[in-house]
């Protein structure tokens, strides 16, 4: 006489399906997922037919719209003086620094208004500057 029963065999728990799920919704979210960066401030970019930089995700954007104002994460400078927008400058990238530095000058800015910006950034030792652009329609 046998009292000990039927040995039963060790349960397994197959994970296979919850990584086809996981995998799945990875693969849904990376294909659904806008990456175009969108602002609230309408400008118009000068037209270039130089080729695309990579965009740097510590890079550092200064707006001028088409009236000559700066605005830097969709917020605008109390005014446009150069030491206002040189105290922006060194609050945001600091002395010297090598973070890029971008400016988004609406293709009908003032002039002096993209300068000021530049000297500003000469001033205190910004070196990585460029000036955004966009492709020409073909």
């Amino acid at each position: 006489m046998n009292l000990g029963g039927k040995k039963r065999e060790p349960l397994d728990v197959n994970i296979t399906p919850l990584i086809d799920v996981v995998f799945l919704l990875l693969i849904f979210f990376m294909v659904s997922t806008t990456f175009k960066k969108e602002t609230s401030i309408k400008i118009d970019l000068p037209e270039a037919s130089a080729k695309p930089v990579k965009n740097n995700k510590k890079t550092f954007e200064l707006i001028v719209d088409s009236k000559g104002r700066y605005f830097i994460k969709n917020k605008g400078l109390v005014n446009q003086e150069l030491k206002t927008v040189k105290q922006v400058l060194l609050k945001n990238l600091g002395k010297n620094s090598k973070r890029p530095f971008v400016i988004r000058a609406d293709n009908n800015s003032p002039h002096g208004s993209v300068v000021r910006v530049m000297d500003a950034a000469r001033q205190l030792g910004i070196l990585n500057l460029s000036i955004a652009i966009t492709q020409p329609k073909e």
